[in-house]
């Protein structure tokens, strides 16, 4: 069963708001709030949805921001678990790292809503062992051809990231560490991984001769 699935995106914080339903005239699903909603609200209408909850991938501004409002206009109840509404079987998956409680959702095991754990080439910045756990031993185990919708930036699959994303290269063993000095917080260290980043500036896995973050 396809999906039919909606993307929104905050010109400032680059935040991704979703609307997910079963199909025209069907069930529907938002996934965060952190966006512009009258684009969503448009394809609601558009396509005859009725929008039953929103999901929530973790409580950072930038991702519930629009959460009252979607409460007040659908009376939609806010799930951080899973559910099944219409046509859309939603699992949870517990991804933390980035947060302490960061969900991703898997809708109809075909597209999965990685919050901000698992980006086109990067990962979420947070406790560098939680979230690569999170990044291989739970997303990465799912279906290469399952699609990826970040909280911020493009689509992926989980397919593409295990064979492109740097720090997924890195944490496998096929890429090695860069090992190009740097300093943070006036230690010298060492980059380990860099990859670009939604916002332009780039994302580090870097260390100080002691435990990895990530930047």
């Amino acid at each position: 069963m396809t999906v039919l699935i909606e993307r929104s995106l905050h010109p400032d914080w680059l935040s991704n708001a979703y609307l997910v339903a079963d199909g025209p005239g069907g069930t529907a699903v938002f996934v965060d709030s952190g966006a512009p909603l009258e684009p969503l609200h448009a394809a609601v209408a558009r396509e005859s949805l009725t929008v039953t909850h929103l999901l929530v991938t973790h409580g950072h501004a930038d991702h519930v921001a629009g959460n009252d409002e979607l409460v007040a206009r659908y009376g939609v109840e806010i799930v951080r678990g899973g559910l099944e509404t219409g046509g859309l079987r939603i699992e949870a998956l517990p991804t933390p790292g980035h947060s302490d409680d960061g969900v991703s959702f898997l809708v109809n095991e075909i597209a999965c809503f990685t919050g901000d754990t698992l980006f086109r080439d990067a990962v979420g910045g947070g406790d560098v062992e939680t979230v690569r756990s999170s990044v291989l031993d739970v997303l990465l185990a799912l279906p290469p051809e399952v699609r990826v919708l970040p909280g911020h930036s493009d689509e992926t699959t989980i397919g593409r990231e295990w064979e492109a994303n740097p720090f997924v290269l890195y944490w496998r063993g096929i890429a090695p560490a860069l090992g190009e000095p740097c300093r943070v917080a006036g230690e010298e260290a060492e980059i380990l991984v860099w990859s670009p980043d939604y916002d332009g500036k780039g994302k580090a896995l870097w260390a100080p001769r002691k435990e990895g973050q990530i930047l």
